[in-house]
C-alpha cells in the first residue's frame, strides 16, 4: 500500500486529532479532503470506521471494515473492527462476529485483543471453558494485569468476573 504523503498525511494528522478531542464532524470533515485515490487507504480506513463506531452507525462502520480487512488483512484492528462492527448490525450478531474474528487468532497469534475478544464471545454464548481458554492465552500475550483490569471493566466476561477476580 502506498504511503500517504503530504498534504493527505496532514490531512488525516488533523482527523485523528480531532477525533482525539471528540469533534467528529471535523475528523470527517478533514477526512473528505484527503485525495480521492487515498479513500481506501487503510489509515484513512481506520479513522473513518473509529468515527462511525462512535456514531454508532454499525452498517456503515461495517462496510468500512470490510474493505479495511480487504486491504489490510496484515493489520489484527481490520479483524477487530469487522467482527466488532458484524456484532451489532441487524444481520450480524454474536455468533457471526465469532466466527469473523477466529480466523484472525490464527493470523495474530500475539494479539491479546484478538484474544481478548474471543473470550468475551466465547462467553457472552455461554460456552465458558472456551472463554476461559482465550482468556489464558490473552493475558498469556498481553500480561496478567492487564488483561485482569480489560475483563474485570467488560461485562461481556461479567460470568467470569469472580474467576478472574481470584487471579
Amino acid at each position: 500500500m502506498q504511503r500517504l504523503e503530504p498534504p493527505d498525511l496532514h490531512y488525516l494528522n488533523a482527523a485523528m486529532g480531532w477525533l482525539a478531542l471528540g469533534c467528529r464532524a471535523d475528523a470527517e470533515a478533514e477526512l473528505e479532503r484527503i485525495a480521492p485515490q487515498h479513500h481506501r487507504h487503510p489509515d484513512v480506513l481506520e479513522v473513518r470506521w473509529e468515527i462511525l463506531a462512535k456514531r454508532q452507525e454499525w452498517e456503515a462502520a461495517l462496510d468500512v471494515a470490510r474493505k479495511l480487512l480487504s486491504h489490510a488483512p496484515e493489520r489484527a484492528s481490520s479483524w477487530l473492527h469487522h467482527a466488532y462492527a458484524l456484532r451489532r448490525v441487524p444481520e450480524g450478531g454474536l455468533e457471526k462476529a465469532w466466527e469473523a474474528l477466529r480466523p484472525a487468532a490464527e493470523k495474530h497469534p500475539r494479539e491479546p485483543v484478538v484474544l481478548f475478544n474471543l473470550s468475551c464471545y466465547a462467553c457472552q454464548m455461554r460456552k465458558l471453558d472456551e472463554a476461559r481458554q482465550w482468556f489464558q492465552r490473552a493475558m498469556k500475550v498481553g500480561g496478567k494485569e492487564t488483561i485482569k483490569g480489560m475483563a474485570l471493566a467488560d461485562d461481556d466476561l461479567a460470568p467470569l468476573w469472580e474467576e478472574i477476580r481470584k487471579l
